[in-house]
């Protein structure tokens, strides 16, 4: 992977935390970053080139007047009022290389100083264990702070743990030992057809993500929702200022354009296409 800095741009080393999603059902890490790079204000800085990262191109997703700015598939972003950068990742890693490509990321982090990651991602609806809906959508957290992804920070915010997260379980173990860079348990990863309800967690990108950190020695907290594909813009809203109570960040400070706190990304004005036809009715 390489990091390309922008003409005139710098990486700020005074940001030392790193927020960026890890693909999942609904895209809600991406649309929660959009939200924070949006309301933020924050710069692009550079983009990352990674060969296992499909490519893609677009319009500026947060400015109406296009500059000619594009966008490119992993973009970085510095908040320096908030000691923020912000990975946006805009198309999937390749069949196969999720390893690699989370090794990839974990290997930006630690040389470019990121002392703290907070992975933002997903988890699917129809597989939610136990749901209690008394307090609305909840929020899941997987952190490295402690050998059962325990945090006292979290947990005081009100968060539960992963429940699914288990070290000893085989999946969990696997990816520890690929992020450590032992290959040798190859033998042991079970078929696709023979994942069970277990295997689900540990089988999504934000599994491999926290792995690959964590392998690195990096500080890392992963932020998850439970959703179902459709409009995912609240859950995004949620996750967005779930990242904003971890880090001690008030998005009232943001100044959205309507008066409220947040800015809402210009792009999200046409993620559902125009408007039906009235005449059809």
């Amino acid at each position: 992977m390489e990091f390309v800095v922008e003409e005139g741009k710098t990486l700020h080393e005074e940001c030392s935390t790193l927020i960026l999603p890890a693909l999942s059902i609904g895209n809600v890490g991406q649309l929660a970053v959009d939200l924070l790079v949006s309301s933020t204000k924050a710069e692009r800085i550079g983009y990352l080139d990674d060969p296992h990262v499909l490519p893609c191109v677009g319009n500026n997703a947060y400015l109406p007047s296009p500059p000619g700015d594009l966008a490119l598939p992993l973009e970085a972003y510095d908040s320096t009022s908030n000691l923020l950068t912000l990975i946006q990742q805009r198309s999937p890693v390749a069949k196969g290389m999720m390893i690699e490509y989370a090794k990839n990321v974990a290997d930006f982090a630690a040389t470019s100083g990121k002392k703290h990651i907070v992975l933002l991602s997903s988890l699917d609806f129809g597989r939610w264990q136990t749901i209690d809906m008394s307090s609305g959508l909840q929020i899941y957290y997987l952190s490295s702070a402690s050998v059962d992804g325990t945090d006292d920070d979290c947990e005081r915010i009100g968060w539960k743990r992963l429940q699914e997260y288990n070290p000893a379980q085989r999946m969990w173990k696997y990816l520890s030992t690929l992020a450590e860079g032992n290959a040798e348990l190859d033998g042991d990863i079970p078929f696709e057809d023979e994942l069970g309800e277990e295997d689900y967690c540990p089988s999504l990108p934000f599994a491999a993500m926290f792995s690959c950190f964590k392998a690195k020695g990096l500080k890392v907290t992963c932020l998850l929702c439970y959703c179902s594909e459709g409009d995912n813009i609240p859950e995004a809203f949620q996750l967005a200022d779930a990242a904003c109570r971890l880090l001690d960040i008030n998005p009232n400070n943001f100044h959205g354009d309507d008066g409220g706190k947040w800015i809402v990304p210009f792009s999200w004005q046409t993620v559902y296409g125009p408007p039906p036809d009235m005449s059809i009715f």
